[in-house]
């Protein structure tokens, strides 16, 4: 830690489509207010940026959701699903990449914060994540078991499983 800083900065990077997949398996949801509550004040650190990344089917998709992570603080990027046909399943799928999006906002904000806590599983992010830390970036990566790639496992500094911080992050509908 950098003695002119009281404390470390830090940004937050969500990739929702990853994330939903992600707590859909775990049978629970994350309220995204706790988790910034957690990454910034719980640990010490000073939240400097929290983005969340999602794809929409249409413009108005997700609408109040996206108007409450706004309120939350969250740069929320969108992108319209694409539909995809898979030959060897005979489904259509949709997907929205925005692995593009993350990238350029972690260098675009590199010199802003010390620490990125990045949600996703999501390998693609393998180059990205030792680029960051050999510019002295700690690197936690947050996913959970069976949908975390080793490549990214293996990146990072630090992994956190959802589950494991699930008490402090988990929504309650009351």
């Amino acid at each position: 830690m950098n003695n002119n800083r009281l404390r470390d900065r830090i940004s937050i990077f969500v990739d929702g489509n990853n994330m939903f997949y992600a707590q859909q398996k775990n049978g629970w949801f994350f309220d995204p207010r706790k988790v910034i509550d957690y990454f910034s004040e719980e640990s010490g650190f000073m939240l400097i940026n929290a983005f969340w990344y999602t794809g929409l089917k249409d413009s108005q998709d997700q609408r109040g959701f996206r108007d409450a992570l706004i309120s939350l603080g969250y740069t929320v990027r969108t992108k319209i699903l694409k539909e995809y046909y898979d030959d060897s399943s005979g489904r259509f799928s949709q997907k929205a990449n925005l692995d593009i999006e993350i990238v350029v906002d972690m260098f675009n904000t590199v010199d802003q914060y010390d620490r990125v806590v990045l949600f996703s599983g999501d390998g693609d992010f393998e180059r990205a994540i030792e680029l960051l830390r050999s510019k002295n970036t700690h690197i936690t990566v947050v996913s959970t078991e069976g949908m975390i790639a080793r490549e990214l496992r293996n990146a990072t500094d630090r992994y956190l499983d959802l589950n494991e911080i699930r008490p402090c992050i988990e929504k309650r509908d009351f």
